[in-house]
C-alpha cells in the first residue's frame, strides 16, 4: 500500500528480516528467506570463457554452485578475497548461487511500510539492481533485487554448467 506521497514500497505492518552485507562502502540487504547459508568457501574451479562476473564454481556438499562477484555485477572493481570476504549462498529459481561480498554485517528487521523507493535521480542502470531503501540510524540500507542481479545478462547457473560439461555431438 502506498502512502499519500508515494514513497513507500508496500503496506505497513509486515516485518521483513534482511541479511545485510557490504559491497564496497554500500550496505546492502537481502530478505533472509532467500539466503541458504553464508560461508568462506572459495576453493573455486574457474569457468573457461564464462562472463567476467562468474568467479567459478564450488562443490558445496556434493552440489555444484556457481559463484559470482557481486562487485563486478554492480560495476565496481572485482572483489579481492580477504579474511572478511564471504560467500552468500542464495536460492535462485531452485539453484544455489554464491554471491561474493566484502563483509557480512547483521540481520536487520524492517517494517515493509518503512522501505522507501529509490531516489528518482538514480539512473536506470544504477537502480535496476535494487528494490528499495531502508533508513537505519547511521546509514542507508539498499535492498538488493537478487532476481535482477542474477538475470542481468544470462542465467548464471546455465553458463557455468554449459562451460564445465562437454557438448554432446
Amino acid at each position: 500500500m502506498m502512502t499519500s506521497n508515494g514513497n513507500h514500497v508496500s503496506g505497513a505492518g509486515n516485518m521483513i528480516q534482511c541479511v545485510t552485507f557490504y559491497v564496497g562502502e554500500a550496505l546492502l540487504g537481502v530478505p533472509i528467506q532467500q539466503i541458504e547459508e553464508i560461508n568462506r568457501h572459495f576453493d573455486l574451479t574457474p569457468v573457461p570463457h564464462g562472463p567476467d562476473y562468474v568467479r567459478g564454481v564450488i562443490n558445496l556438499r556434493g552440489e555444484v554452485v556457481t559463484v559470482v562477484d557481486l562487485r563486478t555485477i554492480l560495476g565496481l572493481e572485482p572483489a579481492e578475497l580477504t579474511r572478511e570476504t564471504r560467500n552468500v549462498i542464495v536460492n535462485f529459481h531452485g539453484e544455489h548461487v554464491g554471491l561474493i561480498v566484502d563483509r557480512v554485517a547483521d540481520v536487520v528487521a524492517a517494517c515493509s511500510g518503512d522501505i522507501d523507493r529509490l531516489p528518482a535521480n538514480l539512473s536506470s542502470a544504477d537502480s535496476r539492481f535494487y528494490c528499495g531503501v531502508y533508513k537505519l540510524e547511521s546509514e542507508l540500507l539498499a535492498l538488493l533485487d537478487v532476481e535482477a542481479v542474477l538475470t542481468a545478462g544470462v542465467a548464471v547457473a546455465e553458463i557455468a554448467f554449459e562451460k564445465l560439461l562437454p557438448v554432446a555431438q
